[in-house]
């Protein structure tokens, strides 16, 4: 069989993508994959790193400004949507896919919309409580809705099309040990691992707490740090440690761009620090991890902060906003977390109790009911 998956934007679209088509091809060997993404974004990197081909549509986002910039902006993204649901619709015409699946991002409506005009069978994945604006247009152009929440179906208009099936995670999660991982990254038995990461693009704010945080590590702590700083902010937040943490070895902290091998990481990891992205959550579930969640108030209907206080009321969860800590409490917190194992250990049974582990297997039976 063929398949065309289409993902975009941030590692929270292009991972589920990524776990969907490997346990395609675990269960048909023989079977082709084309991905489809947006031209510059990181999914031009982590697809063909997966061991897949990729091809880009020139894609660009919709501005919420009302300024003369934000309408010019809007005015080439329409143009941009309709050269790319054209560029699209040939794509597909030639690769001859038995299926096209989107997992997010605005590249996912003018290939699913291309895919159902050419009657293809076509499924979305909205990995949120709250439905994007990509999949709201595409409610009604799919054959299948695929949801990480129960609570979801009630913004769908054709619910008989929705099916909860959570959100897949790469099958590389249940690869690693904690101890495996941690004999892999070289963590002694006594020093435990807090990571902190804060979405695959970097968050600014969060970016500039962590610049405070670190030099506030002098190696006599029991854990040691790993921070992903994204791609957007790497440099500035290397330059402004270099000057106030330049030992940053010896206080026992590591500053990365992005984590690329992130299963290993976070298997590894003893507390996590994140936002509150749907696919995140699906990973730290699936994982047991407990965490420290601050989620995203630049996104809408604060679904960010809707699904951590899910977390949160399960007990797998401390959830922080935005501008109501600094780096000092932050930092307090973590401590107070990491030095009671009792503690980490309640959170990580309630974070268990909240995984979906089957998410990538209810997706794939999904996608080869729609072609068989």
């Amino acid at each position: 069989m063929k398949f065309i998956l289409t993902c975009g934007g941030t590692a929270g679209h292009i991972n589920p993508a990524l776990a969907v088509a490997g346990r395609l091809k675990e269960l048909m060997p023989d079977s082709q994959f084309l991905f489809l993404g947006a031209e510059g974004k990181m999914e031009m990197d982590l697809v063909p790193r997966a061991g897949y081909e990729i091809r880009p549509l020139k894609i660009t986002n919709l501005s919420r400004g009302k300024n003369l910039d934000a309408l010019l902006h809007n005015i080439a993204t329409v143009k941009n949507v309709a050269a790319s649901h054209h560029e699209a619709k040939r794509m597909i015409r030639n690769f001859g896919p038995d299926a096209v699946i989107g997992t997010g991002g605005y590249v996912c409506f003018p290939v699913l919309k291309a895919a159902s005009e050419l009657h293809i069978p076509t499924a979305v994945h909205e990995s949120n409580a709250v439905p994007g604006l990509t999949t709201k247009l595409l409610a009604r152009e799919v054959d299948r809705i695929m949801v990480g929440f129960e609570e979801s179906r009630q913004y769908y208009p054709n619910p008989e099309k929705v099916s909860v099936t959570g959100t897949p995670v790469r099958g590389e999660f249940a690869a690693y040990s904690k101890a495996r991982a941690r004999a892999e990254l070289g963590i002694p038995e006594n020093e435990k691992l807090l990571l902190s990461v804060w979405g695959s693009l970097g968050a600014g704010h969060m970016n500039g707490i962590m610049t405070e945080l670190i030099p506030m590590l002098d190696g006599s702590q029991s854990f040691r740090l790993l921070h992903a700083a994204g791609k957007m902010y790497y440099a500035g937040v290397m330059e402004k440690l270099k000057e106030t943490a330049p030992d940053m070895a010896q206080r026992k902290a590591e500053v990365r761009e992005y984590i690329f091998d992130m299963p290993r990481v976070m298997a590894a990891a003893d507390l996590v620090m994140c936002r509150a992205g749907a696919s995140t959550i699906s990973e730290l579930t699936y994982m047991a991890k407990p965490v420290i969640m601050v989620p995203s108030p630049n996104v809408t209907n604060h679904h960010q902060e809707r699904n951590a206080r899910v977390l949160e009321k399960a007990g797998g969860a401390k959830v922080l906003l935005e501008g109501e800590f600094d780096a000092a409490s932050l930092l307090e917190l973590a401590e107070e977390l990491l030095s009671d194992q009792g503690r980490l250990e309640s959170m990580s049974d309630a974070m268990k109790s909240l995984a979906l582990p089957d998410a990538t297997d209810r997706i794939c039976r999904i996608i080869l009911d729609m072609v068989n």
